[in-house]
C-alpha cells in the first residue's frame, strides 16, 4: 500500500470541514471495521514507488480506551495535517502512514484495529476515522500496547528498511503500562496464527527496534505518573513526557526531523514551529518535552526552559528530572 500523492490542502479541508462535528459523527464504528480486524493479517507493507521512490513507514498506534480518546479526535478533527505538512516541510518527502488502535485484550471486544500504509490524505483520514473508540479499558492500569508492537514488529516490511536499511517510525500514544507479556493465547484469538510461547516484552521491543524508531508519547504531565518509569525501563528517553495531548503531531513531526537529520537541533525545530505559526508556549512546550531525546543524538540546542507544572501532578513529578 501507499500509493496516490498527498495534498494538504485537501487534507486540512476534511479536517476543517469536521472541526465542530461531534465525535460520534467522526467516527462512527460501533464495533472493528472488518477491514481493521487483524484476523488473518499477513503482513502491511509500505512500498516505493514512481510517485514515492523513498517511502518511509510511519505508525501511530493510538490508545483508543475511555482516558485515551481524545488523542484520535483531535487528529480527526484538527493536527493530522499539520503533521504531514511538518514531515514535508522538514524534507521527509514519502511519509506512509498506519492507524492502529489499542485496547485492552482481556476485557475489550476489539483491542487490536490495523489500517494499512497510506500516502494520500483521503486514505490516510479513512483509516483514522474507520477506527472503533472503543472507550473501554483495563482495570489493573494496564493495556494491550505489546499486541501492538509485536504486529509491528512481526507483521509489517517497509521497503525503507528492505532496500535502504532506514528504519521506520513507531509512535504509540498510551497512559498506562503495558502487560509484562505478549500472550501467545491472545495473539492466536486475534491473529489467528500460532504462536509457540508468551514473549516478553522487553523482547518484542528489541524485535521492533530493528525495523522502526519507537516513541511512547504519554499525552500530558498529570498522567506521566502512571506509566513513566515502567515505560523508561523498556523505551529509555524514547518516552515523550507532553505538556498537553494537542501536541502530539509537533513533537512526533519533530522526532523525525530530528531523526532524519532535517533538523539541526530543537533550536532549529522551534523556529520551524514558529514559523509555521505555533504560539510560542506550545513552541516551549515541545521543545521541552524533546529534550532528553534530543540530548541522546548531541541536538538538544540552548537549554529548555523549565517547566511549570500545574493541578495535582505538579507534587508526583517532583524530581523526576526529565522535563526539566
Amino acid at each position: 500500500m501507499g500509493f496516490g500523492g498527498y495534498s494538504y490542502e485537501a487534507h486540512e479541508a476534511m479536517t476543517r470541514a469536521r472541526a465542530e462535528t461531534p465525535r460520534q459523527e467522526v467516527f462512527k464504528q460501533t464495533s472493528c471495521h472488518p477491514l481493521m480486524d487483524p484476523h488473518g493479517l499477513k503482513l502491511r507493507e509500505s512500498r516505493d514507488s514512481e510517485a514515492h521512490p523513498k517511502a518511509i513507514g510511519i505508525v501511530f498506534a493510538l490508545d483508543v480506551t475511555g482516558s485515551m480518546g481524545a488523542v484520535p479526535d483531535l487528529l480527526a478533527r484538527q493536527k493530522l495535517p499539520s503533521f504531514m505538512k511538518a514531515l514535508l516541510d522538514f524534507g521527509v518527502a514519502d511519509p506512509q502512514v498506519l492507524f492502529m488502535a489499542v485496547g485492552d485484550a482481556v476485557s475489550d471486544r476489539a483491542p487490536l484495529q490495523v489500517g494499512q500504509f497510506e500516502a494520500a490524505a483521503k486514505e490516510i483520514d479513512q483509516w483514522l476515522t474507520w477506527s472503533y473508540l472503543e472507550g473501554g479499558g483495563g482495570a489493573f492500569g494496564q493495556e494491550s500496547y505489546e499486541l501492538a508492537m509485536y504486529v509491528a514488529a512481526r507483521h509489517t516490511e517497509m521497503d525503507c528498511y528492505r532496500k535502504r536499511g532506514k528504519r521506520g517510525y513507531f509512535f504509540m500514544t498510551g497512559d498506562e503500562n503495558p502487560y509484562p507479556l505478549v500472550s501467545r493465547k491472545q495473539v492466536t484469538q486475534l491473529l489467528g496464527t500460532p504462536l509457540d510461547h508468551d514473549i516478553k516484552v522487553s523482547d518484542v521491543v528489541i524485535e521492533l527496534q530493528k525495523t522502526f524508531e519507537p516513541f511512547f508519547l504519554i499525552p500530558d504531565l498529570a498522567r506521566r505518573r502512571h506509566c513513566e518509569a515502567e515505560w523508561r525501563k523498556h523505551l529509555g528517553d524514547r518516552v515523550i513526557c507532553l505538556e498537553q495531548a494537542g501536541d502530539t503531531v509537533e513533537a512526533a513531526a519533530g522526532l523525525v526531523g530530528l531523526c532524519e537529520g532535517a533538523l539541526a537541533d530543537l533550536d532549529a525545530l522551534a523556529k520551524r514551529l514558529r514559523d509555521g505559526g505555533l504560539e510560542g508556549p506550545r513552541v516551549g512546550a515541545v521543545v521541552r518535552a524533546l529534550t532528553p531525546f534530543a540530548a541522546t543524538l548531541g541536538r538538544a540546542g540552548s537549554p529548555a526552559a523549565p517547566v511549570v507544572e500545574t493541578g495535582p501532578s505538579a507534587s508526583d513529578d517532583q524530581g523526576s528530572g526529565y522535563d526539566r
